[in-house]
């Protein structure tokens, strides 16, 4: 195989050498995704060697299907928020099994092919006004903080309130706020590798504050991930509530990645690149089912690589397959605490709130919706429930000033399967 020609390295002024080193540096803005996505799927119990495993796997496969099909230099990974989704909403809210979230992830893929592959990608992304899409993804930042102020015993259960400040004297808080603060001082400084940086660190503290996980082990299995692969179960597609979840992953993971890759699509001024990406995105979502995972996204990280100078596919390709390469350090991945993942958490879901500064809230309309989804994704813990109040109340205050005909045929007949997610 020519790489010149198949990734048309000329065309785009670049080199191999330029690639593998973009590759690389994506690489280790993303690869504490493999310990944080795997905690997050555990807690939906799957085993965690499993768990592991299948990030790896799909973040190979998704960044290969990218680099192959899109020839674009577009990190796919695990997303942060819709892995969320997954463990709290479908598993822990909608009480589904597992294997029954994995279900849905596979069809919810599916789907957004049949949309990434048509017309429907223009249609949705236009019919979806841009203060909801802005508040989904601040939404799912203040989801992910508050998750990670909780997992790192910042916040816990209050007993005159919902929550209070945690132990100040615990040393899982006090490992955690240290961390948090090199994870912030890392990532300020731009150090390359931050984010694996902090979690080194952080588990480093953690062990001198004897907080590593009980009955850690180098001893590692990779037989428990025969249980995980391929171990979605349509058993409950004859339920409604299955389908509200299909519904619910597939709202985000459309909004979401139409965003990103929009995005850095535009960063890399090859907006012909949109369509391909967005389609190899709808297949690594399937394949996201198969292998074990939650949705793959066209991550925020992709800029660390189209910064370092990557331009084509093959910088994706090279993530893919350092992604692979790492299953060697799998075994000690079962050492990392909570106090090296909660900061990372924290400071992506501060990013995320970020996209607050972008938001137009001078008219009512357009910002209360907005802010009953940012509000009610992290108060109710289910994305679901947030983007669906905020889609609901959207036409409904547009009717009442007389501006109906500002709301698209298809932003109604979303916000009527919302309703209809909350009446049955």
């Amino acid at each position: 195989m020519n790489i010149f020609k198949v990734f048309k390295l000329q065309e785009h002024g670049t080199t191999v050498q330029r690639e593998f080193v973009s590759g690389m540096v994506g690489f280790l803005t993303v690869i504490y995704i493999i310990a944080v996505n795997s905690s997050i799927l555990s807690e939906a119990g799957i085993p965690i060697e499993g768990a592991v495993i299948a990030t790896v796997l799909t973040s190979f496969a998704g960044c290969l299907l990218m680099g192959l099909w899109a020839n674009a230099p577009i990190l796919l990974v695990p997303g942060m928020g819709i892995n969320a989704l997954f463990t709290y909403t479908l598993v822990h809210s909608m009480k589904l099994s597992w294997q029954d979230a994995l279900a849905v992830v596979f069809i919810s893929g599916i789907i957004l092919s049949i949309i990434a592959f048509t017309k429907l990608s223009e249609a949705i992304n236009k019919a979806i006004p841009h203060s909801l899409k802005d508040a989904i993804t601040v939404g799912l930042g203040f989801f992910l903080l508050l998750i990670g102020l909780e997992k790192g015993g910042l916040v816990v259960k209050g007993s005159a309130s919902l929550m209070t400040l945690g132990d100040l004297s615990d040393p899982k808080m006090l490992a955690t706020i240290l961390t948090l603060l090199i994870t912030i001082g890392l990532f300020i400084k731009n150090v390359p590798g931050n984010f694996l940086w902090s979690i080194l660190l952080g588990t480093g503290i953690g062990a001198l504050m004897g907080v590593l996980p009980k009955g850690s082990s180098p001893n590692f299995s990779f037989h428990s991930y025969t249980s995980v692969f391929s171990g979605l179960r349509f058993g409950k597609m004859t339920e409604v509530p299955f389908w509200m979840a299909v519904f619910s992953v597939t709202m985000v993971i459309v909004f979401e990645n139409i965003g990103l890759v929009h995005g850095h699509t535009a960063l890399l001024k090859q907006p012909e690149k949109f369509r391909r990406s967005l389609q190899a995105n709808s297949l690594s979502a399937c394949l996201s089912g198969l292998f074990g995972s939650s949705p793959t996204v066209s991550t925020v990280e992709t800029t660390a690589a189209i910064a370092a100078g990557g331009r084509t596919g093959l910088t994706a390709c090279f993530t893919g397959c350092l992604f692979l390469v790492s299953l060697i350090f799998i075994p000690y991945i079962q050492y990392i605490p909570d106090n090296a993942i909660a900061p990372i958490l924290i400071l992506i879901g501060g990013l995320m709130i970020q996209n607050m500064a972008k938001m137009d809230l001078s008219d009512l309309t357009e910002a209360l919706p907005a802010i009953i989804i940012i509000g009610m994704i992290p108060f109710t813990f289910s994305i679901a429930d947030g983007m669906a109040m905020g889609f609901i109340l959207y036409p409904i205050l547009k009717a009442f000033t007389g501006r109906l005909k500002e709301v698209s045929a298809l932003l109604y007949l979303i916000a009527l399967l919302f309703l209809l997610y909350f009446l049955l």
